[in-house]
């Protein structure tokens, strides 16, 4: 009998848990060909979801939990779910039932029958994602596969199900800045797409502002990507021969004509674009600075506080 491990991440879940796992137990309950494992990570939330989470593995034995002792981020808990799960297939659910459970039947029978690796779920339409920020998740996704080697696919969620054999391919990338979408990608493996459209969430408010979006489509490009380094020298090579054709310019029109050099405002302007180029280049050796830095201390991605792991 096949094992699939059901990975959950909660931060501040307390109200969607037991929706949760209402509709999930239906689908366990309907597979009966299948054991299951329901891993519950719970990263550091200041709410009751531990206390719920507490609540249903005490009654259901197939139940697992682990706490952490502070909030480490929705990466490091998939990575947690991922090394202390034990299934013969994987699968990663978002525990606000915006990826449905009931295609866990049809994700299982696509990968036993057509002999694949991985089978996912992605969306073209994002019912809470404003105008705003749906063009610019169009325009991430456009200018991250420019930049990078590694295929994302527009649109693609944390949830699918993947074989033991590309889990564990997973968790061979030990790196402490992740990008899991990424990080499938990278490690290979054949997968197969489920399109479908993403449902509003049953309870609480989404963890992801913004910017935490922005900051979060900057980690993959550094992660995935070198390219903007060779931009950044790019730039630099062309600011430096356009200033020096500038000059010999200047010369020629004083040395010539008698033209005076005049138009302080104009030079001031072009000393603060150039500086603001400058700045941007900085930034972005900074932002591979600093990963590095992260890297090469070696601190662990999470720290268990509690688990009723054996």
């Amino acid at each position: 009998m096949d094992k699939i491990s059901i990975i959950v991440p909660c931060y501040n879940e307390e109200a969607a848990i037991p929706l949760f796992y209402r509709e999930i137990s239906k689908i366990m309950n309907k597979m009966k060909q299948v054991k299951f494992e329901l891993l519950f990570i719970n990263d550091g939330s200041n709410d009751n979801t531990l206390k719920e989470i507490k609540t249903l593995a005490n009654s259901k034995k197939e139940i697992k939990y682990i706490s952490f002792s502070r909030n480490f981020g929705k990466e490091a808990a998939i990575y947690a779910g991922l090394e202390h799960s034990t299934g013969d297939y994987v699968t990663l659910l978002d525990v606000d039932l915006q990826d449905p459970p009931e295609f866990i039947e049809e994700m299982y029978r696509i990968i036993k029958g057509e002999d694949i690796d991985c089978v996912g779920l992605k969306t073209d339409e994002h019912k809470e994602y404003g105008i705003f920020r749906r063009f610019f998740t169009s325009c991430y996704y456009k200018l991250v596969s420019k930049l990078s080697k590694t295929e994302m696919v527009p649109g693609a969620r944390d949830f699918r199900l993947m074989t033991r054999q590309m889990a564990d391919a997973v968790l061979e990338l030990k790196e402490y800045n992740r990008y899991s979408k990424g990080i499938f990608s990278f490690v290979g493996f054949e997968t197969k797409w489920i399109t479908y459209k993403v449902p509003k969430r049953v309870a609480g408010s989404s963890k992801w502002s913004l910017f935490k979006l922005f900051v979060y489509a900057i980690d993959a490009i550094v992660g995935f990507s070198t390219v903007p380094l060779t931009i950044s020298t790019i730039v630099g090579v062309l600011f430096c021969f356009i200033s020096i054709v500038a000059i010999i310019i200047i010369i020629i029109k004083t040395l010539i004509f008698g033209d005076p050099v005049d138009g302080w405002p104009s030079l001031v302007c072009i000393m603060f674009f150039l500086s603001g180029i400058q700045l941007f280049c900085t930034g972005i050796s900074g932002a591979y600075l600093s990963k590095t830095y992260t890297e090469v201390k070696r601190r662990p991605i999470y720290i268990i506080k509690e688990t009723n792991y054996k």
